[in-house]
């Protein structure tokens, strides 16, 4: 009797696939080459939404400290004047002011590092450049106000706050080249095909940041009395739209669409 096996009784050997026996370079260079890739998008998003975190928290405090703050007088014994009227005042905010700073500093080297769109063109890799040096020659000059210059003006020791304000205001140049590089940012968001805040909202932050720079030129160095308030105007305007476009970096699906737009077209 001849007994014909079928179904499971009596299965044919499985042949081995090339994948089996490790024959398929191709495939896995391929695997490689993407995870590669994914694992770069991963630490530029990373990246992008850490800095972006940061710019949004030292932005939102430089604009609380400016508005204590106030406009700065040419005049020595006005502003003085007014600093020893502002008490304690004074010195929380411009140690919030000096924290601030810090913070855009940290915002700026990750960033850096990040390697994202915004750091792909020579001018915005120079405006992130200059914003840690503009931070941290600005965050000396608040730790000095919030300090001896506070305790001069609070005393009546004229002498010691006027040659503290003198280095005060030469450190504080930093605060102009922080609004320059804010305003190469916010310029390169307003013509960029994608941005994470709105283009108009973007013009006006550029507009906001160049008049910072203007009104810094034309109170501190030509000691124009209208030069503070333009000053303080754009730097607040400048501050309120960091903030914005601080959490939107920091949102997830704003990282991933910054990768989006680092991807090369037709990919």
């Amino acid at each position: 009797m001849h007994l014909k096996l079928t179904g499971h009784g009596c299965a044919a050997p499985r042949r081995s696939s090339p994948i089996d026996r490790g024959t398929a370079p191709g495939i896995a260079l391929q695997t490689s080459g993407h995870n590669e890739r994914k694992e770069a998008m991963s630490h530029t998003d990373m990246g992008a939404r850490a800095a972006g975190a940061w710019l949004a928290i030292a932005s939102f405090i430089l604009t609380v400290s400016l508005l204590f703050h106030g406009p700065i007088s040419p005049d020595f014994g006005t502003q003085m004047d007014r600093i020893a009227d502002g008490g304690l005042r004074w010195s929380i905010a411009h140690w919030a002011a000096a924290a601030a700073l810090s913070f855009f500093a940290v915002a700026s080297l990750i960033m850096l590092a990040a390697g994202s769109r915004l750091t792909r063109e020579w001018w915005m890799l120079s405006a992130w450049a200059l914003l840690p040096v503009g931070a941290l020659w600005t965050a000396s000059t608040a730790v000095a106000e919030a300090t001896v210059i506070f305790n001069a003006a609070v005393t009546g020791n004229r002498e010691v706050y006027e040659s503290w304000w003198m280095f005060a205001e030469g450190q504080a140049n930093g605060f102009a080249a922080m609004a320059l590089a804010f305003t190469v940012i916010a310029a390169n968001e307003a013509w960029a095909s994608h941005s994470v805040t709105p283009h108009w909202a973007s013009r006006i932050a550029a507009v906001a940041g160049a008049a910072s720079v203007l009104g810094w030129v034309l109170g501190s160095w030509l000691r124009f009395p209208f030069g503070a308030p333009i000053w303080l105007v754009g730097a607040i305007v400048m501050c309120l739209w960091l903030v914005w476009f601080g959490l939107s970096l920091a949102r997830v699906d704003a990282g991933q669409a910054s990768i989006r737009r680092d991807a090369p077209s037709g990919a």
